[in-house]
């Protein structure tokens, strides 16, 4: 790749989602079964709250309904040296409150990215500077050349760096923070570029969001206004649906595919999804902070680590669980991702005699105790999972309490800064489509200041792993990246550093007059939905 290689794309809004149009407008009212955990664009990088607000807030550049990447907020891009991206930006473009979006904006939101209450420091890290050439045009630098850049811009989201500083929200708020009375003017608030705007917010509730007059793109939907409500109870959830309360629910449990399949009025959009789940275990601590066993860290232990691992009949959990849908794993990055290995992507036996005698091989024949930190809201029967896993460890004497929460209590406990977790249950979809995000994300040392292993919760640290990532990140020959991206996740499978289950599908019902486009990385966006029914 030259150092001139254009990655020039087509401009103007007319290119960019055009469609035939529509029927008169709608509300569209839909239910997940959890709330967003924040309205602050940098506050939380986790999947629905980041594709909630991917309809308020905008990047630089987009994925469309089939993650093919097309201009956003810039018109075009290009890279003029190994290290450095220059955006021309699109013009005319207005925040929700009519301030004009400029270079200052990028500068801004890049800068508070980084600081401390942000979650999205990891993703900041792939950009080391943010040149302002002129108002309509940025340069980004990143730390070394990067192959895969662009597929990160959409974790970028851009706010307006003007009504920031007018609200003294110049800052992010961490999850841990957005529900204090002291929490951020952006927890509760927004202002963005995008099709929709936030009219109403009542956390844990309802949240309503109208059309945005004054759209600089072109979209196909006939949606005028819409009304988020989270319904946490799967049953409740899927009684609204059939009921035409909502138009759209997800995730729908599998269990009740089939029955919904045969109601007329309603229909099952499925698909596998690029999300791995995972177990993961605290290696950091020399003494785990949910656990009888005391002045050592038994996680710490490769044989304790492998012995979990084989105690789990993720068979079980497939067929029993979630009814056949899912793929059993033994890596972190999905099988549709660049980098991927099938011939890696192997797991584990499942023996729970050899199990047990790892177990006492490592000084635990009777086992010990353990707390496991699990969302009940966030992934496809997650506490279900979680509760399958504590009968399945007890076979090996490991006796694990289950703390089950909503993920708005559950990420604010396990993510940075406390870590506050000896065992956890977490999914990860990379953003990217690469190797590298997962791998980058879960498993690198933790290093706060660089961003890195930001949701390595348990800090498993192996040198050579993260010196791998660090060097993928940057080589541009494919085959030797490859070589980098296989030796990592061998080391990784090697030493346990997590327990990878499975990849989980994507479940979403709706009425059968709407129509939408579900991306395979779960971010719902408003701007494909399409309501055919009359008034």
């Amino acid at each position: 790749m030259t150092s001139r290689t254009q990655f020039m794309v087509v401009a103007a809004a007319a290119a960019l989602l055009a469609g035939a149009p529509v029927a008169e407008a709608k509300t569209f009212k839909y239910a997940f079964q959890g709330d967003a955990g924040t309205m602050d664009p940098h506050g939380l990088f986790e999947t629905p709250t980041i594709a909630f607000l991917s309809n308020i807030y905008e990047t630089l550049v987009f994925k469309d309904g089939d993650l093919k990447i097309i201009p956003g907020l810039a018109e075009k891009w290009e890279q003029t040296k190994p290290d450095t991206w220059r955006f021309n930006l699109r013009k005319g473009v207005k925040f929700h409150n009519g301030n004009p979006f400029t270079a200052d904006d990028v500068v801004f939101s890049i800068a508070r990215m980084k600081t401390p209450g942000s979650d999205f420091k990891g993703a900041a890290a792939d950009v080391k500077e943010v040149v302002k050439i002129d108002d309509y045009t940025v340069d980004l630098v990143t730390p070394a050349p990067n192959p895969i850049f662009i597929q990160r811009m959409e974790d970028l989201p851009i706010m307006d760096k003007e009504w920031s500083e007018q609200n003294k929200t110049t800052e992010a708020t961490s999850p841990k923070d957005a529900a204090a009375a002291t929490a951020n003017f952006a927890n509760l608030n927004a202002n963005g570029t995008g099709p929709f705007i936030l009219k109403s917010r009542e956390p844990g509730q309802k949240t309503v969001l109208t059309r945005n007059p004054n759209y600089w793109g072109k979209i196909d939907t006939n949606v005028d206004e819409v009304i988020f409500t989270p319904i946490a109870q799967d049953a409740t959830r899927v009684a609204a649906l059939l009921a035409g309360d909502v138009d759209m629910v997800y995730p729908v449990p599998v269990q009740d595919w089939e029955r919904l399949e045969k109601t007329a009025g309603v229909k099952v959009l499925r698909r596998p999804e690029t999300r791995t789940i995972f177990l993961g275990m605290d290696q950091d601590r020399a003494e785990l902070l949910y656990s009888n066993v005391k002045g050592k860290n038994p996680f710490k232990d490769l044989k304790v680590r492998k012995a979990m691992y084989e105690a789990i009949d993720i068979d079980a959990i497939n067929a029993k669980i979630m009814r056949g849908s899912a793929r059993p794993t033994g890596v972190l990055v999905p099988a549709e991702a660049n980098g991927y290995n099938a011939a890696l992507d192997k797991r584990l036996p499942f023996n729970v005699d050899a199990a047990k005698k790892l177990m006492t091989e490592a000084g635990y024949p009777n086992g010990f105790e353990v707390t496991m930190d699990c969302p009940n809201d966030r992934y496809v029967n997650d506490e279900q999972i979680c509760q399958a896993v504590v009968s399945m460890l007890a076979k090996i004497n490991v006796k694990v309490t289950l703390l089950a929460q909503p993920k708005s209590k559950y990420f604010a406990k396990v993510l940075s800064p406390a870590f506050d977790t000896s065992f956890y249950l977490l999914g990860w979809n990379p953003s990217t489509g690469d190797a590298h995000d997962a791998l980058s994300m879960l498993a690198m040392c933790r290093d706060k200041e660089k961003g890195l292993g930001e949701y390595n919760l348990g800090n498993w640290c192996n040198k050579r792993y993260t010196e791998l990532v660090n060097a993928m990140v940057s080589e541009t020959d494919k085959t030797k990246r490859q070589a980098m991206i296989d030796e990592a996740t061998k080391i990784f499978i090697d030493d346990v550093g997590l327990i990878p289950l499975h990849q989980q599908p994507l479940s979403w019902g709706t009425r059968d007059t709407v129509t939408l486009k579900q991306r395979p990385d779960d971010r719902f966006l408003w701007k494909y939905v399409v309501i055919d029914r009359k008034s």
